[in-house]
C-alpha cells in the first residue's frame, strides 16, 4: 500500500485539490479555492518525481502566494460595484446626429432615436445638419454637443 502511495503521489493531491474546491463550492470565500491551486502545485511536483517534503514545499508555497496575491485581487475585482449609467446619465458620451444647426444658442440633434433640443458646447462654434456630434452634458431637456473629429 505504501508503494502505490509513493508511486500516486499525485493522484493523492489531485483528490486534496478536488475535495478542496467542493468546499469553496460551499463556502465562497475564495480560501480553499486557492488551497485546491496550491494542492494541484504539489501534484505537479510529484508528477515530475520530486520528494515528498519538495512537494509539501511547493504545494504550500503556491497555496501562500495564492493566499496573498491572488485572493486580494479577486476579491478586489468581485467587490467592486460597476458603474450603472441609467436614464439621461447613460446619453453622455453617446454621438447624435445634428438635424438642424446647434450653435451656442438653440439646435436639434437625433439622439437615441429621438429629436433633442441642443446648444453647442463651444459657444464660438456652430456645427451644420448631418454631423456627427458627441453628447457632453445634458441639461434638463437639451443635449450640449461638441462636433466629432
Amino acid at each position: 500500500m505504501g508503494d502505490w502511495i509513493s508511486d500516486n503521489a499525485w493522484l493523492a493531491w489531485v483528490i486534496v485539490a478536488l475535495v478542496l474546491a467542493g468546499v469553496e463550492i460551499m463556502t465562497l470565500d475564495l480560501i480553499f479555492i486557492m488551497l485546491a491551486a496550491g494542492a494541484l502545485a504539489g501534484a505537479l511536483g510529484a508528477g515530475l518525481g520530486l520528494a515528498l517534503w519538495a512537494q509539501l514545499l511547493v504545494g504550500g508555497l503556491s497555496a501562500l502566494a495564492m493566499l496573498l496575491v491572488v485572493r486580494p485581487v479577486a476579491l478586489r475585482h468581485l467587490r467592486t460595484p460597476h458603474e450603472v449609467r441609467t436614464g439621461i446619465a447613460a446619453l453622455v458620451g453617446s454621438q447624435a446626429v445634428v438635424l438642424e444647426r446647434v450653435d451656442a444658442l438653440t439646435g436639434r440633434v437625433k439622439l437615441a432615436g429621438e429629436v433633442w433640443s441642443a446648444r453647442s458646447y463651444d459657444p464660438h462654434a456652430a456645427i451644420e445638419p448631418g454631423r456627427t456630434v458627441d453628447v457632453v452634458q445634458i441639461e434638463g431637456a437639451t443635449a450640449i454637443v461638441l462636433a466629432a473629429d
